[in-house]
């Protein structure tokens, strides 16, 4: 690059402008130092293996999980909204004065067992799971010096939850560990005081949420980090800024660590690492940011509700059309269950884990580390979506509905005479196709007894050398 040196110290200065660019250390090696600024933060390359991962699995357990009634959102809709289903529901179950922290020593456990979870999450295929350390009601499920009497080694099951499940997801599983946390809390006397003087004192931020985050990134390692729940605070009050560039810098999880867009008003699908957008955000196009629909097999709640109906909870067909339609269109899919306040998973949500486990053993490698293709849906047939493999050139069309006739039309591949093939993956023969002029391709597939497909609600097409 030629220049006078005038124009070169302009550049550095350039570069130096904090929230511009990362700055990497004096000495030109090392790696960058990020500032606390979002123009610097949001400038950091999300690590590879979240993108390559597609499938993670949440989990919403907390007090909440006791009453187990409507959703996890329960403590508000009772005592802030007073919605009718809620009061009905205490004045007819529980003496009256019993306040909803009388809930705690009810938070049991008991049946929680770790590594059974560890071996359910490993059998679902997922590739990281998302654990509540702490929702909305303050309730921490590790023994935070910052949450006195108010967390789970002190109340209910008197054990480090988050601790077990970490150390059994390490042992048994390549599962990535992460930690949902929430920056405001309803009911907290400090947030309160803050939130009454327009958020212009800092008292619940620097006396509860940051101490938190930093205790739990120290104890646990988490290589995802969950924020939610800004309580209608700027990103500045929570100091997330100050607390992301200590997150990406000096760290333990420094180098391999994904955190979302939920640090206060105004960052959400603005910045931060992954865009969530909102919940069960699945917009059916292709993104330029890396996005996650975070969704919920029970329909109607994150928490498990004892009251659910069968038709409350979303199908394996629904599940594996969510999934493929998000990854093609280049997101990740992270499926929220609600275990018991006695540490179960319900067999619902261990089955619906397990089948999606079964679905990706045969389809996952048109899933795990793929790329989004030029296009993600097909132009002829609906319910085929599209991923592409680039270590091995490979497009896949994921087709959800087997054609009585069996042939499936698509109006998007652009085969080649004599040099594409096509294969249904779980099946050992190439299959015939005809061509479709300059674009679209008609595809016989095999005559099989629903015992023979490779698998059930949903097949994978792997197409190669296409234009």
């Amino acid at each position: 690059m030629s220049g006078s040196p005038g124009s070169a110290a302009l550049l550095l200065l350039l570069l130096r402008l904090p929230g511009l660019l990362p700055v990497r250390p004096p000495g030109g090696g090392g790696r960058p130092r990020y500032e606390p600024t979002w123009g610097s933060l949001d400038a950091r390359p999300l690590p590879a293996w979240f993108d390559e991962a597609k499938f993670g699995v949440f989990i919403h357990w907390g007090v909440f999980s006791v009453p187990s009634f409507g959703s996890e959102w329960f403590w508000w809709y009772w005592q802030k909204e007073k919605r009718e289903p809620y009061v009905k529901f205490m004045e007819a179950n529980y003496p009256p004065g019993f306040s909803y922290e009388d809930f705690g020593p009810l938070f049991t456990a008991e049946f929680f067992d770790p590594n059974q979870w560890a071996d359910i999450l490993k059998a679902s295929g997922a590739k990281y799971v998302v654990l509540t350390s702490k929702h909305h009601e303050g309730f921490t499920l590790w023994g935070s010096k910052y949450s006195w009497n108010w967390n789970a080694v002190d109340v209910g099951p008197k054990r480090d939850l988050v601790a077990e499940l970490a150390t059994s997801v390490r042992n048994r599983t390549d599962l990535r560990f992460g930690l949902y946390h929430s920056l405001f809390e309803w009911f907290n006397p400090l947030f309160l005081e803050d939130a009454t003087n327009v958020f212009k004192t800092r008292k619940f931020p620097t006396g509860k949420s940051l101490p938190e985050l930093y205790e739990i990134v120290t104890k646990y390692q988490p290589e995802i980090i969950w924020s939610d729940g800004n309580g209608n605070a700027p990103d500045t009050y929570w100091n997330s800024t100050g607390f992301l560039a200590w997150l990406y810098n000096d760290s333990p999880v420094r180098d391999t660590v994904v955190t979302n867009d939920r640090w206060g008003v105004g960052s959400i699908c603005t910045h931060g690492g992954f865009y969530t957008c909102s919940d069960r955000y699945n917009p059916g196009h292709l993104l330029p940011h890396k996005w996650e629909n975070c969704m919920t097999i029970d329909k109607r709640s994150w928490g498990y509700r004892r009251n659910a109906q069968l038709d409350d909870y979303l199908t394996i067909e629904d599940l594996v059309q969510q999934l493929v339609e998000t990854v093609s269109c280049g997101g990740n899919l992270l499926m929220n269950i609600g275990p018991t306040h006695d540490g179960r998973v319900a067999v619902v949500f261990e089955e619906r884990l397990r089948q999606m486990g079964a679905w990706l053993k045969v389809n996952g490698e048109a899933i795990y580390g793929t790329k989004p293709w030029r296009a993600q849906n097909d132009t002829v047939t609906p319910e085929v979506w599209y991923t592409f493999s680039p270590n091995e050139g490979k497009v896949n069309a994921i087709f959800l509905n087997w054609p009585v006739s069996g042939t499936l039309e698509l109006g998007e591949p652009q085969a080649k005479l004599g040099e594409t093939q096509v294969k249904l993956v779980g099946y050992k023969e190439l299959l015939k196709w005809v061509a479709l002029g300059e674009k679209g391709i008609i595809i016989a597939l095999p005559q099989l007894t629903p015992k023979q497909l490779p698998c059930q609600w949903g097949w994978t097409l792997q197409l190669t050398d296409i234009n």
